[in-house]
């Protein structure tokens, strides 16, 4: 169940996250862009994760990657960004990377070889593959905020000379709302101005619940939220929230 407001395209404005001065655009598929630094972050890819399930025993369709990279070539085609950052468990695991097929890792190292782009390490994947191109980070400075994979409880911080925001991923932060026309939950953005966790963006990945302690604590002082819709967001005090579970599906 969605909002019911449905503006034109031409009409719709973009969503604007503010984080420690950086004014960041919250793309509908979970991205954030920094017009500003012509810069594209993702987070919580899990490529492979399909693989990773099925040597387990749990089949599933595995085009997980390639449902993944269609979607990032998508929005690098759309927004032209200089630099991409991803952060964090980009892949599933530390043999990920071998299990991409030719025509997903070919896909990748074009998206890759055409601009500046940065892996920040993940509890996932510890190592990613430097063979694939980029650079490997364990956390970043960029102006004003710190790019990490996991949010540290307290002040961001980014060892910089001034007060850092944080951006992150892991959680695969989650929301639920009810409208008059019924329940509306997915995934989302979370922040209060000074960190801003991002939804995750595999396509196997599920999520979290932002009212669950190991995300909400990080925000102190309180936070919102901007849902994901189908070709929009839709942003939400943490006030109008409902709880949707605690279950971690990463």
């Amino acid at each position: 169940m969605h909002p019911t407001s449905h503006p034109t395209t031409a009409e719709r404005k973009p969503v604007i996250l503010r984080v420690n001065g950086a004014e960041l655009v919250a793309d509908p598929s979970g991205a954030a862009w920094w017009p500003t630094r012509r810069c594209l972050f993702v987070a919580d890819l899990h490529l492979e994760k399909g693989s990773a399930l099925a040597g387990r025993g749990l089949l599933l369709p595995p085009y997980d990657s390639r449902a993944t990279l269609t979607r990032l070539a998508g929005l690098i085609a759309r927004y032209a960004p200089e630099t991409v950052v991803c952060l964090g468990d980009s892949f599933h695991d530390e043999t990920a990377a071998r299990r991409l097929d030719d025509q997903d890792r070919q896909a990748l190292q074009g998206l890759i070889q055409a601009r500046n782009w940065v892996w920040i390490v993940g509890n996932h994947d510890p190592s990613p593959p430097q063979a694939l191109g980029g650079q490997v980070s364990e956390e970043l400075v960029m102006g004003s905020l710190v790019l990490r994979h996991e949010a540290r409880p307290g002040p961001p911080d980014g060892g910089a000379a001034v007060a850092a925001g944080e951006l992150s991923g892991h959680f695969h932060p989650k929301a639920a709302v009810k409208l008059r026309t019924g329940r509306f939950s997915g995934k989302c953005f979370v922040t209060d101005g000074r960190r801003l966790i991002l939804p995750s963006f595999g396509a196997y990945t599920g999520g979290l619940d932002v009212l669950h302690p190991a995300i909400s604590t990080l925000f102190p002082q309180g936070f919102s939220v901007t849902l994901l819709g189908r070709d929009r967001v839709y942003a939400f005090p943490q006030r109008a929230l409902k709880r949707i579970g605690q279950r971690v599906i990463d």
